[in-house]
């Protein structure tokens, strides 16, 4: 039975770069992908306005989730640096996460230099609660999440540890990589930071310690080691 794995990031992109490449290889191996920002990060350009790089970002996060299977989800009436915590989001999310049936969460991990990704690490998790509690009556019938994990970004470095790794073929590396190339940000063209070396970098590196060619690190939410892993 194939299992859908449902991605949350702060802003248009977030995921696409740290959980991209395993879900680009998720969905090789027959299952479901959803990539969900919760605001469209309109606010990362230098020299655009936030209301013509909003309709950018939301155009390129289409077009990435196109290119390697996945389906598309933003929240585009929150905004980038001002992403709150309350009930109301967690709610959002967990309808979310209700109308998908989402098997697996993959979140943004809680410690980071951007308030944006700590709440959206924090809104990620309680929606998964939220998600499967009874008694809260919303349109979709309530739904377990089985796994909630966190993926590896550099935004989000401090403590970081790995609990396992999740294979990326040569193929799902070449259909991510190509489709980031659709996004200005991780080309550098914004504040100069080579996004796609870097991750494309850190594939390899993190390939190295699985003892493959390529492969993503996250950390299970409930601290299991299980070192090599598929969705």
């Amino acid at each position: 039975m194939s299992r859908t794995v449902l991605a949350v990031g702060a802003h248009i992109g977030d995921m696409d770069l740290a959980a991209g490449p395993m879900l680009a290889q998720h969905v090789l191996d027959g299952g479901r992908a959803v990539l969900l920002a919760l605001t469209p990060g309109e606010r990362g350009h230098p020299k655009m306005s936030p209301a013509d790089y909003k309709i950018q970002k939301i155009f390129e996060g289409r077009r990435f989730a196109a290119a390697i299977g996945a389906d598309f989800q933003v929240f585009d009436d929150q905004s980038d640096g001002f992403l709150g915590l309350d009930d109301e989001i967690c709610l959002r999310v967990a309808d979310v996460i209700r109308d998908v049936r989402a098997d697996v969460v993959i979140a943004h991990w809680p410690r980071s230099i951007h308030s944006d990704h700590e709440n959206a690490s924090r809104i990620a998790e309680r929606a998964r609660f939220l998600a499967g509690l009874p008694g809260v009556e919303r349109e979709q019938p309530r739904h377990p999440v089985g796994s909630l994990l966190y993926a590896e970004n550099w935004e989000d470095a401090e403590g970081f540890a790995p609990t396992e790794y999740r294979l990326v073929s040569p193929e799902a590396k070449q259909r991510w990589a190509a489709a980031m190339e659709g996004q200005a940000f991780a080309r550098g063209e914004t504040y100069g930071f080579r996004y796609n070396d870097y991750y494309a970098a850190q594939l390899r590196m993190r390939g190295c310690l699985a003892g493959t060619d390529f492969a993503c690190a996250v950390a299970s939410a409930d601290g299991h080691r299980r070192l090599v892993e598929k969705f």
